[in-house]
């Protein structure tokens, strides 16, 4: 069960039952944003069991790089902590089983092409909502199911494009370029999982579930400050600025003689410290400078006396001493310094249990810590578990199999 606590030695483990310990959430969901919802509510005990269908989930094809067993990284970094069921729910006595295994539970997140569950006669309204009254309904979806865009398919990258986002990424020789991960899968799995959690306080009072139509369109929309709010305030359209901040100046990236570095001034104060600390006062003084909207405007002429000053600094020791002495600062790191970077193990930001490696649960509770209790399910692994512990006998679950309602192979 993945409301235990592991007793396996390993990095990041889930030292409680955890905070949602107790609940029991039904997964539909395939690729990224639906999953990686899953994956933050099992982090913290909820019980979740992935109905995957009869192919898998696709991403588990999604590489390489592939493990031992043939699963890509990209499912096997979103899907910790939870149990897989192989099952066909383009058969009728497939959505019986999924209406068994809804008895009980919390949650019900999905992400099937909008219309589909209608299609199958478990739609929320249609059935779902007076079957189950206390259960939450979460659908994710690129658009909805109504609108100009209704029941369009969705992926991150077109609704980065879609959506803004890679209208403001990117310098003014790339033009619009996407960010270099899902950013609108990962937003949306989030928001998803705050929704979950606020409907489940409101039926706290209500004692009654609800639907929640989460979408990569609006989920993508909500990233857009500041850009949104210029906008609306100044009627202007947003351009990449590349690494400087649109609002702030200096707050970008500049060359040092070891590495690259990234400095961040939030106020007047901060920057008059700033150059103190770097033995120049008399720049702060500077009318072109002296405040944030002079640096924004005069940001060229800034950015050409810090390159000078920062040339032939070692960047590591320098970002150290300006975050000693309280200055926002760092190296730009690649991914693999990043990981093996000695905060990040003091923070269990890299979790380990046995053969399995991720990124940890960046939410740290006190009294209910989670983390990583189960590594990824292979394809179909706990099918017989889940049905015998949700009452189905021996011979139903045979009888399942061999009508192929119940998948064990994935079908190519």
């Amino acid at each position: 069960m993945t409301d235990a606590v592991p007793t396996a030695r390993g990095k990041g483990l889930a030292r409680s039952a955890g905070a949602l310990a107790g609940l029991k959430v039904i997964d539909l969901t395939r690729v990224l944003g639906g999953p990686y919802c899953t994956m933050v509510l099992s982090d913290h005990g909820a019980e979740v069991i992935k109905l995957e269908p009869p192919q898998g989930d696709e991403v588990r094809d999604w590489g390489p790089p592939f493990d031992e067993k043939g699963d890509a990284s990209y499912f096997l970094g979103v899907n910790r902590n939870k149990r897989s069921v192989g099952l066909d729910l383009a058969k009728p006595e497939g959505r019986q089983v999924l209406l068994r295994l809804l008895e009980g539970a919390d949650v019900l997140v999905e992400n099937f092409k909008p219309g589909s569950m209608e299609k199958w006669g478990i739609g929320y309204e249609q059935t779902l909502r007076d079957r189950f009254p206390r259960l939450i309904h979460c659908r994710v979806s690129g658009f909805g199911a109504d609108g100009p865009n209704g029941g369009f398919p969705g992926y991150d990258a077109v609704l980065q494009a879609m959506t803004g986002l890679m209208s403001i990424n990117g310098t003014e020789d790339s033009g619009p370029t996407r960010l270099g991960n899902p950013i609108v899968d990962i937003a949306t799995g989030l928001f998803s999982a705050i929704a979950i959690l606020m409907a489940l306080q409101e039926r706290q009072r209500s004692g009654q579930g609800q639907f929640l139509d989460m979408t990569l369109h609006d989920c993508g929309m909500a990233l857009l400050h500041p850009h949104a709010a210029n906008y609306f305030l100044n009627g202007r359209r947003p351009v990449p600025t590349g690494n400087p901040h649109p609002n702030l100046a200096p707050y970008s990236k500049f060359r040092t003689r070891t590495c690259e570095i990234f400095v961040a001034a939030g106020n007047d104060p901060a920057f008059r410290k700033f150059c103190e600390f770097l033995g120049i006062p008399e720049v702060a003084r500077d009318e072109r400078f002296a405040t944030n909207g002079a640096r924004v405007t005069n940001r060229a002429a800034l950015t050409e006396i810090l390159e000078r000053r920062f040339a032939e600094e070692d960047g590591h020791e320098l970002t150290r001493r300006m975050l000693q002495a309280g200055l926002p600062a760092g190296p730009v790191l690649h991914v693999d310094e990043a990981m093996a970077a000695g905060h990040t193990a003091h923070r269990e930001m890299v979790t380990e249990l046995g053969g399995y490696r991720g990124l940890g649960t960046p939410i740290k509770m006190s009294r209910t810590p989670g983390g990583t209790r189960a590594a990824p399910p292979r394809f179909a692994e706990h099918t017989e578990e889940v049905l015998a512990s949700h009452g189905f006998s021996a011979e139903e679950i045979r009888a399942l199999r061999e009508a192929g309602v119940l998948v064990e192979a994935r079908r190519r």
